[in-house]
């Protein structure tokens, strides 16, 4: 505060800036108040991805384990060496609370539910369609589960980044703009009531010699 030179012009210019970094500060809580209700909105859409992928998951390597035990390793691999269906992945993104999240797409090459078995059935057995079929009713969710997750990473880097503004301002600018607005006041203040003493201390001498007036 020493280096501040305490003027009016600095003393109006501090307050204009308190006010600007009040407004700031309000407008970063409400973000961040935002995002952290945006956040566990991922975080539960989350939890139920996890366990749906976890369970569908859990469906097909059983049946995947069933199919080893009844096929050959051989026919196991011929069966699945050259797949039939092909898929391709789109990516985009949204604006959360100005936070580019991605958004995954995919399409596959037919839309036939048939093309995701890249065999004939008749060397092959049925635990192995279930398998098939669970991993491709997972897939979906899978992606979807990829998508929340870097959704989760991002809002959470832009909570924390959101959080070390508002704290700056909270407890570091607002309080050092009071300190030398204040300090700023009590020096104008001082240097109003010092100038009022040399005026009458002019005034008294201008009195005493013009009319030899003593207070």
């Amino acid at each position: 505060m020493a280096t501040i030179n305490p003027t009016r012009m600095v003393l109006n210019q501090m307050k204009g800036r308190l006010r600007t970094a009040a407004r700031g500060h309000k407008l970063l809580k409400d973000k961040r108040d935002e995002l952290m209700r945006q956040f566990m909105d991922v975080v539960r859409r989350n939890r139920e991805l996890r366990i749906k992928v976890e369970n569908g998951l859990t469906e097909a390597f059983a049946a995947l384990s069933v199919a080893s035990a009844v096929m050959s390793p051989d026919m196991l691999e011929q069966a699945l060496v050259y797949p039939r269906q092909s898929v391709s992945l789109d990516m985009g993104f949204k604006n959360i609370m100005s936070v580019n999240v991605p958004e995954y797409d995919f399409h596959t090459k037919s839309a036939e539910p048939g093309e995701i078995f890249p065999y004939g059935f008749a060397q092959t057995s049925g635990e192995l369609d279930d398998a098939i079929s669970a991993l491709s009713g997972v897939f979906n969710d899978m992606l979807e589960l990829a998508q929340v997750e870097k959704t989760m990473q991002l809002l959470a880097q832009e909570i924390e980044k959101t959080r070390r503004r508002v704290n700056a301002l909270e407890y570091v600018m607002i309080p050092d703009l009071q300190k030398n607005i204040k300090y700023i006041s009590m020096k104008l203040e001082e240097n109003e009531n010092s100038t009022k003493v040399r005026l009458m201390k002019v005034k008294e001498m201008v009195l005493q010699d013009a009319h030899h007036f003593e207070y």
